[in-house]
Protein backbone atom coordinates (compact mmCIF):
# COMPACT_ATOMS: atom_id res chain seq x y z
CA UNK A 1 0.00 0.00 0.00
CA UNK A 2 2.88 2.35 0.83
CA UNK A 3 4.63 1.59 -2.49
CA UNK A 4 1.39 2.24 -4.34
CA UNK A 5 1.09 5.61 -2.57
CA UNK A 6 4.65 6.52 -3.59
CA UNK A 7 3.86 5.72 -7.23
CA UNK A 8 0.78 7.92 -7.05
CA UNK A 9 2.81 10.78 -5.61
CA UNK A 10 5.51 10.44 -8.26
CA UNK A 11 2.85 10.44 -10.97
CA UNK A 12 1.31 13.57 -9.45
CA UNK A 13 4.70 15.33 -9.38
CA UNK A 14 5.41 14.24 -12.95
CA UNK A 15 2.10 15.67 -14.17
CA UNK A 16 2.88 18.99 -12.48
CA UNK A 17 6.31 19.14 -14.13
CA UNK A 18 4.82 18.13 -17.48
CA UNK A 19 2.24 20.90 -17.22
CA UNK A 20 4.92 23.48 -16.39
CA UNK A 21 7.05 22.19 -19.23
CA UNK A 22 4.22 22.64 -21.70
CA UNK A 23 3.54 26.15 -20.41
CA UNK A 24 7.18 27.25 -20.48
CA UNK A 25 8.84 25.26 -23.23
CA UNK A 26 6.11 25.53 -25.84
CA UNK A 27 5.90 28.90 -27.60
CA UNK A 28 2.30 29.58 -28.57
CA UNK A 29 3.30 32.39 -30.96
CA UNK A 30 5.81 30.19 -32.77
CA UNK A 31 4.56 26.65 -32.17
CA UNK A 32 7.65 24.63 -31.39
CA UNK A 33 9.54 23.47 -28.32
CA UNK A 34 12.47 25.42 -26.90
CA UNK A 35 14.51 22.41 -25.88
CA UNK A 36 17.09 24.44 -24.00
CA UNK A 37 14.37 25.52 -21.55
CA UNK A 38 13.97 21.90 -20.49
CA UNK A 39 17.35 22.02 -18.79
CA UNK A 40 16.46 25.21 -16.94
CA UNK A 41 13.20 23.59 -15.79
CA UNK A 42 15.04 20.46 -14.67
CA UNK A 43 17.28 22.68 -12.58
CA UNK A 44 14.25 24.11 -10.78
CA UNK A 45 12.74 20.64 -10.43
CA UNK A 46 15.86 19.18 -8.81
CA UNK A 47 16.04 22.08 -6.37
CA UNK A 48 12.36 21.64 -5.54
CA UNK A 49 12.94 17.93 -4.90
CA UNK A 50 15.51 18.82 -2.25
CA UNK A 51 13.05 21.20 -0.60
CA UNK A 52 10.12 18.79 -0.84
CA UNK A 53 11.78 15.63 0.40
CA UNK A 54 14.52 16.91 2.70
CA UNK A 55 13.69 20.37 4.02
CA UNK A 56 9.91 19.94 4.38
CA UNK A 57 9.97 16.69 6.43
CA UNK A 58 13.11 17.51 8.41
CA UNK A 59 12.48 21.17 9.15
CA UNK A 60 9.11 22.63 8.15
CA UNK A 61 6.85 19.81 9.36
CA UNK A 62 8.85 19.70 12.61
CA UNK A 63 8.27 23.47 13.04
CA UNK A 64 11.94 24.34 12.55
CA UNK A 65 11.00 27.33 10.43
CA UNK A 66 14.29 29.21 10.67
CA UNK A 67 16.29 26.23 9.43
CA UNK A 68 13.75 25.69 6.67
CA UNK A 69 13.96 29.34 5.58
CA UNK A 70 17.75 29.26 5.51
CA UNK A 71 17.70 26.02 3.52
CA UNK A 72 15.14 27.40 1.06
CA UNK A 73 17.23 30.55 0.48
CA UNK A 74 20.35 28.45 -0.09
CA UNK A 75 18.49 26.24 -2.57
CA UNK A 76 17.31 29.30 -4.49
CA UNK A 77 20.88 30.58 -4.48
CA UNK A 78 22.17 27.24 -5.78
CA UNK A 79 19.54 27.20 -8.52
CA UNK A 80 20.52 30.74 -9.48
CA UNK A 81 24.23 29.81 -9.56
CA UNK A 82 23.59 26.80 -11.83
CA UNK A 83 21.43 28.90 -14.13
CA UNK A 84 23.74 31.90 -14.39
CA UNK A 85 27.15 30.26 -14.43
CA UNK A 86 26.45 26.91 -16.07
CA UNK A 87 23.30 26.76 -18.14
CA UNK A 88 23.38 30.28 -19.52
CA UNK A 89 27.06 29.91 -20.33
CA UNK A 90 26.23 26.77 -22.34
CA UNK A 91 23.09 27.91 -24.14
CA UNK A 92 23.38 31.71 -24.23
CA UNK A 93 27.12 32.57 -24.03
CA UNK A 94 26.76 35.63 -26.28
CA UNK A 95 23.65 37.11 -24.69
CA UNK A 96 22.36 36.27 -21.22
CA UNK A 97 25.62 34.56 -20.29
CA UNK A 98 27.55 37.84 -20.51
CA UNK A 99 25.98 39.45 -17.47
CA UNK A 100 24.56 38.43 -14.12
CA UNK A 101 20.88 39.39 -13.87
CA UNK A 102 19.96 38.83 -10.24
CA UNK A 103 16.38 40.13 -10.43
CA UNK A 104 15.71 38.44 -13.75
CA UNK A 105 16.99 35.08 -12.48
CA UNK A 106 15.10 35.40 -9.20
CA UNK A 107 11.84 36.09 -11.04
CA UNK A 108 12.47 33.01 -13.17
CA UNK A 109 13.44 30.71 -10.34
CA UNK A 110 11.29 31.65 -7.36
CA UNK A 111 7.78 31.25 -8.87
CA UNK A 112 8.53 27.86 -10.41
CA UNK A 113 10.17 26.42 -7.28
CA UNK A 114 7.26 27.75 -5.20
CA UNK A 115 4.78 26.05 -7.56
CA UNK A 116 6.60 22.73 -7.25
CA UNK A 117 6.84 23.05 -3.47
CA UNK A 118 3.17 24.04 -3.29
CA UNK A 119 2.26 20.90 -5.25
CA UNK A 120 4.01 18.86 -2.56
CA UNK A 121 2.07 20.75 0.12
CA UNK A 122 -1.17 19.93 -1.66
CA UNK A 123 -0.28 16.26 -1.92
CA UNK A 124 0.77 15.97 1.73
CA UNK A 125 -2.34 17.84 2.87
CA UNK A 126 -4.55 15.46 0.85
CA UNK A 127 -2.79 12.38 2.23
CA UNK A 128 -3.04 13.70 5.80
CA UNK A 129 -6.71 14.52 5.34
CA UNK A 130 -7.36 10.98 4.12
CA UNK A 131 -5.52 9.62 7.14
CA UNK A 132 -7.59 11.80 9.47
CA UNK A 133 -10.82 10.67 7.82
CA UNK A 134 -9.76 7.04 8.03
CA UNK A 135 -8.82 7.48 11.70
CA UNK A 136 -12.17 9.14 12.41
CA UNK A 137 -13.96 6.24 10.73
CA UNK A 138 -12.00 3.75 12.81
CA UNK A 139 -12.78 5.69 15.99
CA UNK A 140 -16.47 5.89 15.08
CA UNK A 141 -16.61 2.17 14.27
CA UNK A 142 -14.83 1.29 17.53
CA UNK A 143 -17.15 3.52 19.49
CA UNK A 144 -20.18 2.02 17.75
CA UNK A 145 -19.00 -1.51 18.51
CA UNK A 146 -18.50 -0.53 22.14
CA UNK A 147 -21.98 0.97 22.35
CA UNK A 148 -23.57 -2.11 20.78
CA UNK A 149 -21.74 -4.33 23.25
CA UNK A 150 -23.13 -2.23 26.08
CA UNK A 151 -26.72 -2.72 24.96
CA UNK A 152 -26.88 -6.50 25.08
CA UNK A 153 -25.55 -6.99 28.65
CA UNK A 154 -27.76 -4.12 29.81
CA UNK A 155 -30.82 -5.68 28.19
CA UNK A 156 -29.95 -9.19 29.40
CA UNK A 157 -29.31 -8.05 32.97
CA UNK A 158 -32.75 -6.46 33.30
CA UNK A 159 -34.61 -9.48 31.92
CA UNK A 160 -32.68 -12.03 33.93
CA UNK A 161 -33.71 -10.13 37.06
CA UNK A 162 -37.33 -10.42 35.96
CA UNK A 163 -36.95 -14.13 35.23
CA UNK A 164 -35.37 -14.67 38.65
CA UNK A 165 -38.34 -13.03 40.37
CA UNK A 166 -40.85 -15.24 38.56
CA UNK A 167 -38.79 -18.37 39.21
CA UNK A 168 -38.75 -17.69 42.96
CA UNK A 169 -42.53 -17.35 42.94
CA UNK A 170 -42.91 -20.52 40.83
CA UNK A 171 -45.01 -18.49 38.42
CA UNK A 172 -46.66 -20.44 35.57
CA UNK A 173 -45.52 -17.62 33.30
CA UNK A 174 -41.87 -18.59 33.75
CA UNK A 175 -41.76 -20.96 30.70
CA UNK A 176 -43.27 -18.25 28.48
CA UNK A 177 -40.68 -15.77 29.72
CA UNK A 178 -37.87 -18.25 29.02
CA UNK A 179 -39.21 -18.87 25.52
CA UNK A 180 -39.46 -15.19 24.63
CA UNK A 181 -36.07 -14.45 26.18
CA UNK A 182 -34.52 -17.32 24.25
CA UNK A 183 -35.93 -15.94 21.00
CA UNK A 184 -34.52 -12.48 21.70
CA UNK A 185 -31.11 -13.82 22.73
CA UNK A 186 -30.96 -15.74 19.46
CA UNK A 187 -31.72 -12.52 17.61
CA UNK A 188 -29.05 -10.58 19.48
CA UNK A 189 -26.38 -13.24 19.08
CA UNK A 190 -26.81 -13.83 15.35
CA UNK A 191 -28.59 -10.90 13.73
CA UNK A 192 -27.33 -7.95 15.75
CA UNK A 193 -23.75 -8.58 14.64
CA UNK A 194 -24.60 -6.76 11.41
CA UNK A 195 -24.66 -2.98 11.16
CA UNK A 196 -28.20 -3.14 9.78
CA UNK A 197 -31.05 -5.64 9.96
CA UNK A 198 -34.34 -5.78 8.13
CA UNK A 199 -36.92 -3.50 9.67
CA UNK A 200 -39.42 -6.37 9.63
CA UNK A 201 -37.13 -8.55 11.75
CA UNK A 202 -36.31 -5.70 14.13
CA UNK A 203 -40.01 -5.05 14.72
CA UNK A 204 -40.64 -8.75 15.28
CA UNK A 205 -37.97 -8.60 17.95
CA UNK A 206 -39.56 -5.47 19.38
CA UNK A 207 -42.93 -7.26 19.50
CA UNK A 208 -41.38 -10.18 21.41
CA UNK A 209 -39.85 -7.76 23.87
CA UNK A 210 -43.21 -6.05 24.42
CA UNK A 211 -44.91 -9.42 25.04
CA UNK A 212 -42.20 -10.34 27.52
CA UNK A 213 -42.71 -7.14 29.48
CA UNK A 214 -46.50 -7.35 29.28
CA UNK A 215 -46.27 -10.46 31.45
CA UNK A 216 -45.15 -8.23 34.28
CA UNK A 217 -48.21 -5.99 34.17
CA UNK A 218 -50.54 -8.59 35.68
CA UNK A 219 -53.61 -6.41 35.34
CA UNK A 220 -51.82 -3.21 36.32
CA UNK A 221 -52.55 -1.51 33.01
CA UNK A 222 -52.72 -1.75 29.24
CA UNK A 223 -50.21 -1.74 26.39
CA UNK A 224 -51.08 -0.67 22.86
CA UNK A 225 -48.67 -1.56 20.08
CA UNK A 226 -49.27 -0.72 16.42
CA UNK A 227 -46.83 -1.07 13.53
CA UNK A 228 -47.07 -0.37 9.80
CA UNK A 229 -43.93 -1.35 7.97
CA UNK A 230 -42.37 -1.83 4.56
CA UNK A 231 -40.16 -4.88 4.56
CA UNK A 232 -37.55 -3.62 2.09
CA UNK A 233 -36.04 -1.18 4.57
CA UNK A 234 -33.18 -1.78 6.97
CA UNK A 235 -32.33 -0.24 10.33
CA UNK A 236 -29.52 -0.40 12.87
CA UNK A 237 -30.42 -3.08 15.44
CA UNK A 238 -31.47 -2.39 19.02
CA UNK A 239 -32.38 1.26 18.46
CA UNK A 240 -36.11 1.31 19.23
CA UNK A 241 -36.05 -1.23 22.01
CA UNK A 242 -34.25 1.13 24.40
CA UNK A 243 -37.19 3.55 24.45
CA UNK A 244 -39.67 0.74 25.01
CA UNK A 245 -37.56 -0.74 27.78
CA UNK A 246 -37.47 2.58 29.58
CA UNK A 247 -41.22 3.02 29.18
CA UNK A 248 -41.92 -0.26 30.98
CA UNK A 249 -39.21 0.35 33.56
CA UNK A 250 -40.49 3.76 34.69
CA UNK A 251 -44.17 2.80 34.59
CA UNK A 252 -43.72 -0.40 36.58
CA UNK A 253 -41.39 1.26 39.08
CA UNK A 254 -43.83 4.05 39.91
CA UNK A 255 -47.33 2.61 39.42
CA UNK A 256 -49.18 -0.38 40.83
CA UNK A 257 -52.22 0.27 38.63
CA UNK A 258 -53.44 2.47 35.78
CA UNK A 259 -50.32 1.93 33.66
CA UNK A 260 -50.70 3.13 30.08
CA UNK A 261 -48.09 2.46 27.42
CA UNK A 262 -48.61 3.32 23.77
CA UNK A 263 -46.13 2.34 21.05
CA UNK A 264 -46.49 2.89 17.32
CA UNK A 265 -44.18 2.46 14.33
CA UNK A 266 -44.95 3.47 10.77
CA UNK A 267 -43.12 4.16 7.51
CA UNK A 268 -43.94 7.12 5.28
CA UNK A 269 -41.84 7.46 2.10
CA UNK A 270 -38.76 5.97 3.71
CA UNK A 271 -39.19 7.92 6.95
CA UNK A 272 -39.47 5.75 10.03
CA UNK A 273 -41.74 7.34 12.62
CA UNK A 274 -41.60 5.87 16.10
CA UNK A 275 -43.79 7.03 18.97
CA UNK A 276 -43.71 5.83 22.56
CA UNK A 277 -45.69 7.17 25.50
CA UNK A 278 -45.80 5.84 29.03
CA UNK A 279 -47.45 6.94 32.23
CA UNK A 280 -45.70 7.28 35.57
CA UNK A 281 -46.42 8.56 39.03
CA UNK A 282 -44.58 11.80 39.61
CA UNK A 283 -44.92 11.39 43.38
CA UNK A 284 -42.72 8.29 43.39
CA UNK A 285 -38.98 8.74 43.75
CA UNK A 286 -37.42 7.35 40.53
CA UNK A 287 -33.82 8.29 41.23
CA UNK A 288 -32.87 4.69 41.93
CA UNK A 289 -33.58 3.68 38.33
CA UNK A 290 -32.23 6.80 36.64
CA UNK A 291 -28.80 7.20 35.18
CA UNK A 292 -28.78 4.00 33.14
CA UNK A 293 -26.81 3.68 29.96
CA UNK A 294 -29.80 3.00 27.71
CA UNK A 295 -30.91 6.44 26.52
CA UNK A 296 -27.39 7.86 26.47
CA UNK A 297 -26.33 4.86 24.44
CA UNK A 298 -29.07 5.15 21.83
CA UNK A 299 -28.45 8.90 21.44
CA UNK A 300 -24.76 8.24 20.79
CA UNK A 301 -25.60 5.49 18.29
CA UNK A 302 -28.02 7.73 16.43
CA UNK A 303 -25.35 10.43 16.17
CA UNK A 304 -22.90 7.93 14.72
CA UNK A 305 -25.24 6.02 12.42
CA UNK A 306 -27.64 8.71 11.21
CA UNK A 307 -25.86 12.08 11.40
CA UNK A 308 -28.24 14.74 10.15
CA UNK A 309 -30.80 12.08 9.18
CA UNK A 310 -32.83 11.74 12.36
CA UNK A 311 -34.90 13.80 14.77
CA UNK A 312 -35.40 12.80 18.38
CA UNK A 313 -37.79 14.61 20.70
CA UNK A 314 -38.44 13.54 24.28
CA UNK A 315 -40.89 15.40 26.51
CA UNK A 316 -42.02 14.88 30.05
CA UNK A 317 -45.28 16.21 31.44
CA UNK A 318 -46.78 15.81 34.91
CA UNK A 319 -47.67 12.12 34.46
CA UNK A 320 -46.50 11.14 30.97
CA UNK A 321 -43.26 10.67 29.13
CA UNK A 322 -43.27 10.84 25.32
CA UNK A 323 -40.66 10.00 22.72
CA UNK A 324 -40.91 10.89 19.03
CA UNK A 325 -38.19 9.56 16.77
CA UNK A 326 -37.97 10.00 13.01
CA UNK A 327 -35.18 8.39 10.96
CA UNK A 328 -34.56 8.61 7.23
CA UNK A 329 -34.02 4.98 6.21
CA UNK A 330 -33.72 5.58 2.46
CA UNK A 331 -29.94 5.29 2.66
CA UNK A 332 -30.31 1.71 3.99
CA UNK A 333 -33.02 0.56 1.60
CA UNK A 334 -32.07 -2.71 -0.10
Amino acid sequence: MKIKSIYKELLFQFLIVLLLMLLIVFDKHHPHFHWDEIFFLLNYFLMALIVNYIFLPRFYYKKKYIKFSIGFILICGLAMFIEEFILEQIFYPESRGRYFGFIHSLLDILPLILILVASKFVWDATVNQNKVEQLNRMIAESKLDYLKQQINPHFLFNNLNNLYSYAIENSPKTPDIILELSSMLRYMLYDCKENAVSLEKELQHLGSFIKLNELQLEGKGIVEYRSKIESDFYIAPMILIVFVENAFKYSLASQSEGIEIQISVEMIEGQLRFYCKNSFDVNVNLKDIEGGIGLQNVQARLDLLYPGAYQLEASRSYSEYKVNLEIDLNQLKQ
